[in-house]
């Protein structure tokens, strides 16, 4: 039973991966819509953990890594996957699945069944990341 269970665990990693790099919409991601649901503290919420040296907010966080460079160092693919599930690349992370609705812990009620941010909201998010360059 462990057995199948570990095979079914693998084949949706799998899966899913495979779907990461693809983008989630055919409308491109737009990098100002995606600047705002990141900046969104009610939506993105990414400023709770990261901060981002060419956003003028205050209480920026410093649990996750900063991100001020982060369009230098990954693809649009990586940045997706990362954003859709994290634990795709560490599976301990304390950063959310923003996408992915199955096999999450300590969901909020609000987010049961959904994601955090829609397919839209992903790619724009995805636009906006990968223009931040260190110059």
């Amino acid at each position: 039973m462990a057995t199948r269970f570990r095979e079914c665990a693998l084949l949706l990693l799998l899966f899913t991966h495979a779907h990461a790099a693809a983008p989630l919409t055919e409308v491109p991601g737009d990098a100002e819509r995606g600047r705002v649901a990141f900046l969104d503290r009610d939506a993105g919420h990414c400023l709770l953990c990261h901060q981002v040296a060419q956003v003028d907010e205050p209480f920026q966080g410093n649990l996750g890594p900063d991100l001020s460079d982060v369009g230098s160092r990954f693809s649009a693919v990586e940045l997706r996957e990362r954003l859709i599930d994290p634990t795709l690349i560490n599976p301990e992370t304390a950063m959310p699945a923003y996408y992915r609705t199955t096999g999450l812990r300590q969901v909020g009620t609000a987010y049961v069944g959904r994601p955090i941010l829609n397919a839209q909201q992903i790619e724009d998010v995805v636009a906006f990341i990968s223009t931040l360059k260190k110059p």
